[in-house]
């Protein structure tokens, strides 16, 4: 049996292992179509009889190595990368969910989602069902209905900081026959690994720690090649019966636990709707992921220092973060990420809203950005931005109250960063 690498070792190396004489960087294959000496040898890869490549709008081959790295990180067996992390998000659920389907959700998502879950999909036929990811297993259990083709959480939820107890959730997925698909974005791979602790599926957006340098916008998608669908075939039609779009394939049959997923996000999903992430992004992504086990030490040492700095300062109303002891999701934490959580910290100014958006003009290192999870410090007021969309009741729900400030610490000197906070709490 071939030993697996330390997430070190992946992170620098994965996906790409170079030939004699082959570039020792990974090749940007910047083309949109790929040649062929005769008809029949394309028409193999129209009928997945082959591996390759036709063209760039469903698969490229830079794409596919940075994709393998992810998969070999999360320990999944099967990646594609996506133009963002929503589109990513919007693959994993209509995969296998379709009008007249339902999806069980944890409230404490990012806003995006939420809003493409609650309003955009529930225009094409998919209802949502969203619980506090607090709730007894019980609740958990009463939200799901025969026609639930999936569950969905993040582990640390954005901007909330809330941790997912992702066994609890996945006990529940599964008591009902459907997978639990993790949005790990905020962990990474580096810190959380969901499939070790029963997810099925793992998205990301890959704008966020992995690109790492705010550079190239892009998502992905990994399969855990664990989930029985023949198990379940009548809930899961889509991959368990011919598909007649694509020469009458049965995806699960054809390409087993370890690829059927996603194999068919690829020639169906990929195929009409084109969200491919550019061979340039995932280059640039790559160049990000080889970091990403240093950045993420630093990202979590810089947050946990401003998170104790808000919490002794009698400006700050309250502070959330998951690493703190007296952080109330600190053993969920320790739990699942015990070498850290991630570099954002979400707090409340004392005095709301208007002292919120004094103290954030007053900063000068973090610059307000509708970012996160970046190289560079920047702060966020979610409730005027991200969550604008969503009503006070929603907001609540969400855990995001007006007064949050989300502060994303980068690399820098975690004094810096201490000393620009304190002298903006000091103007207001």
């Amino acid at each position: 049996m071939e030993k697996k690498n330390r997430i070190e070792t992946i992170c620098v190396q994965g996906g790409y292992r170079p030939g004699n004489g082959e570039p020792r960087q990974v090749p940007i294959i910047q083309s949109t179509t790929f040649k062929y000496a005769t008809s029949e040898d394309m028409g193999k890869l129209f009928d997945l009889e082959a591996s390759g490549y036709f063209y760039t709008r469903l698969q490229n081959p830079t794409n596919d190595i940075v994709a393998a790295k992810i998969a070999e990180m999360e320990g999944g067996t099967a990646a594609m990368l996506t133009s963002s992390g929503q589109a990513a998000n919007f693959f994993s659920i209509f995969n296998i969910a379709n009008c007249g389907d339902h999806v069980v959700a944890s409230s404490t998502i990012y806003g995006g989602t939420f809003n493409l879950f609650s309003v955009t999909m529930k225009k094409m036929g998919i209802d949502f069902t969203f619980v506090e990811p607090d709730c007894s297993e019980d609740e958990l259990n009463a939200a799901f209905r025969p026609n639930t083709k999936a569950c969905f959480g993040e582990t640390i939820a954005n901007p909330a900081l809330t941790v997912l107890d992702i066994e609890k959730f996945a006990r529940a997925a599964h008591g009902h026959g459907v997978p639990l698909i993790i949005d790990n974005t905020f962990a990474t791979p580096v810190n959380c690994r969901p499939f070790e602790w029963g997810a099925d599926i793992v998205t990301h957006s890959t704008t966020k720690y992995m690109d790492g340098h705010g550079s190239a916008v892009g998502g992905a998608i990994v399969d855990s090649g664990r989930f029985d669908w023949m198990k379940y075939a009548d809930k899961f039609p889509g991959l368990c019966t011919p598909d007649e779009s694509y020469h009458g394939i049965t995806y699960a049959e054809k390409f087993g636990l370890a690829g059927a997923f996603i194999t068919k996000a690829t020639a169906q999903l990929m195929r009409d709707f084109g969200s491919i992430q550019a061979p340039q992004n995932a280059y640039l992504l790559n160049n990000g992921l080889e970091s990403l086990h240093v950045r993420m030490a630093r990202h979590c040492e810089n947050g946990l220092a401003v998170a104790e700095f808000l919490e002794n300062n009698d400006k700050i109303a309250w502070v959330t973060y998951p690493g703190l002891k007296s952080d109330k999701y600190y053993a969920l934490a320790q739990k699942y990420m015990p070498g850290g959580t991630c570099g954002v910290v979400s707090f409340g100014v004392k005095g709301g809203r208007k002292a919120a958006e004094k103290f954030m003009a007053n900063l000068r290192i973090a610059a307000i950005e509708t970012h996160v999870a970046d190289a560079r410090t920047c702060c966020l007021h979610p409730a005027s931005s991200t969550h604008r969309q969503m009503s006070d009741e929603e907001l609540l729900a969400a855990g995001v109250s007006a007064d949050l400030v989300r502060l994303s610490c980068g690399l820098e000197s975690k004094e810096d960063l201490i000393e620009d906070i304190a002298q903006a709490l000091e103007k207001i």
